[in-house]
């Protein structure tokens, strides 16, 4: 299999494409400024126990509070507050080490989360989950750091190996090198990219670990939460890590910084690979060139056509989401109806598992095949199905079809679904079949304006427009952009922009995120 790598990098987010054998499986956002990425580690304050979540509310410094659960608190948890307690008071560096330290109790698991914590206690904490609509980030407290080959788990003694390495032998051999490297006092996962590996590879790999777990305990010094203590690299880099073996043939993108550093990073992990990487410098967005601007168009929205006439219709409700598959007009008259349905259903469970990672649907998931009669076919589906879901590294679970021919599956969700708009309004009437007049456009861009600056306290407003109510907003010494920022006495950024029909305008805050009026 052929994997390609396309990263697309502008001034407010990086888009990174995932492609196998020149078909798109995932597509993955970030925006540059995102500070509660999953992996990030924090010191937070408890603001609030919940007595009947058996949980608490943790202060990160997001706008919502995380949430952290009792199961979420990891056996060790009292070991980390001893250790984090004496880290920030930063009195005895000698104490700090893990080779010496004494570890507390395992707590129960099913005791009460009153206690382990009490409010406005600082707790060293990880994002497990992104924030998601209007919910603040999920944390853990049971920390774990990932390298290339080894995750490592402070607090630990375990050694466990990855289940997708499927040879006793390999799992054994792996064990004993870590066994035989592993620091007391941390656990070791071994990652499925492991299998095969020397130990000299390992050894380093847990090395670079340890010395970041240090790194973490040396910020903790006179720390006052909330602070960000270790920061997860980049999606980009967290992707090349998790995904590059030797069926990566190309890595493309578009941004000089952003081609550095990975050029440094491939060296790292991987220096033979380290042709493959490429650097895009045309005019043309490397998203269109390489195709993969078209292939989004075609893999998102609620109908989604696969060849012979299949298609999908995909919904999403607050609840779960529902994949209905259908037939279309393909018919093989050759072929009985037990045949067809299952025919189109194989071919629908390879595209059902591939939207599902190139969306990041997580939940419930509930799939409405074409109804089969014979359990051998149903069988033969369930199984097609498991096949294809194997590629998605998010944990899931499949269910057998019911006897309403319904698959359900659920699946993790770690950050915000992927979603494209695919469907354009029309850019002079937006959709409404009428168009205002445009003797009242600079009115109504001043009212907005004030509207932002006076009424929702908004700061470093960028506006852009048409390059021709650019032109016009700026001409001149005295121009109505200068009169503005006097009269409202705050500055505010103006671009123009081609992209936009003559009468169009839009507000960005600081974030770069459009403000909707």
């Amino acid at each position: 299999m052929n994997k390609e790598l396309i990263i697309d990098s502008n001034t407010s987010e990086i888009a990174i494409a995932l492609l196998e054998d020149k078909q798109l499986v995932e597509l993955h956002k970030e925006k540059k400024n995102n500070n509660y990425s999953v992996g990030d580690v924090y010191l937070g304050k408890v603001k609030k126990i919940i007595s009947g979540l058996n949980a608490a509310f943790v202060d990160v410094g997001y706008e919502k509070d995380a949430f952290l659960h009792y199961l979420d608190l990891g056996a060790q948890v009292n070991s980390l507050n001893k250790y984090t307690k004496l880290a920030i008071s930063g009195k005895n560096s000698k104490i700090l080490s893990m080779d010496n330290f004494i570890l507390e109790k395992d707590i129960e698991k099913t005791g009460k989360i009153t206690n382990v914590l009490s409010s406005n206690q600082p707790v060293l904490v990880q994002i497990a989950k992104e924030p998601i609509s209007t919910k603040g980030p999920r944390i853990t407290s049971e920390i774990s750091l990932a390298g290339r080959y080894l995750v490592l788990v402070p607090f630990s003694d375990r050694i466990s190996v990855s289940q997708k390495i499927k040879s006793s032998d390999e799992k054994i051999r792996l064990k004993r090198l870590v066994q035989s490297i592993k620091p007391n006092n941390f656990g070791v996962i071994v990652r499925t990219v492991a299998e095969g590996k020397m130990v000299a590879d390992l050894d380093a790999d847990l090395r670079s670990l340890v010395d970041k777990w240090y790194n973490v305990v040396e910020k903790l010094q006179n720390a006052k939460p909330p602070k960000i203590i270790q920061g997860e690299i980049n999606r980009t880099s967290a992707i090349l890590r998790d995904l590059l073996t030797e069926e990566f043939n190309s890595i493309t993108v578009n941004d000089q910084v952003i081609y550095d550093e990975l050029r440094n990073y491939i060296k790292t992990i991987a220096p033979k690979k380290i042709d493959i990487l490429k650097l895009h410098k045309g005019k043309v967005p490397v998203f269109e060139v390489l195709g993969v601007e078209k292939m989004i168009k075609g893999s998102f929205g609620k109908i989604v056509s696969i060849k012979g006439g299949t298609y999908l219709i995909i919904e999403h409700t607050e609840a779960l989401h529902v994949i209905d598959v259908n037939s279309g007009h393909r018919i093989n008259a050759d072929n009985s109806q037990e045949s067809n349905a299952l025919e189109v259903n194989l071919e629908a469970a390879a595209e059902i598992a591939r939207q599902l990672r190139l969306r990041d649907m997580g939940g419930i998931i509930v799939i409405d095949f074409i109804d089969m009669v014979e359990p051998a076919n149903r069988r033969k589906l369930f199984e097609k199905m498991k096949e294809e879901m194997k590629k998605d590294r998010a944990k899931h679970n499949i269910l057998p079809p019911s006897k309403f021919g319904l698959v359900q599956i659920t699946r993790q969700r770690v950050r915000t679904e992927t979603n494209v708009e695919i469907l354009e309004k029309c850019p002079a009437c937006g959709g409404s079949g009428e168009i205002k007049p445009s003797i009242i456009l600079i009115d109504e861009i001043e009212n907005n304006l004030r509207y932002l600056i006076q009424e929702q306290n908004e700061k470093d407003l960028t506006l852009r427009v048409h390059p021709y109510i650019y032109a016009f907003l700026t001409k001149g010494l005295f121009s109505l952009r200068m009169k503005w920022m006097l009269k409202y006495k705050t500055a505010f950024k103006l671009q123009p922009s081609i992209a936009y029909h003559f009468l169009e305008y839009r507000f960005f805050n600081k974030l770069d995120d459009d403000i909707k009026l």
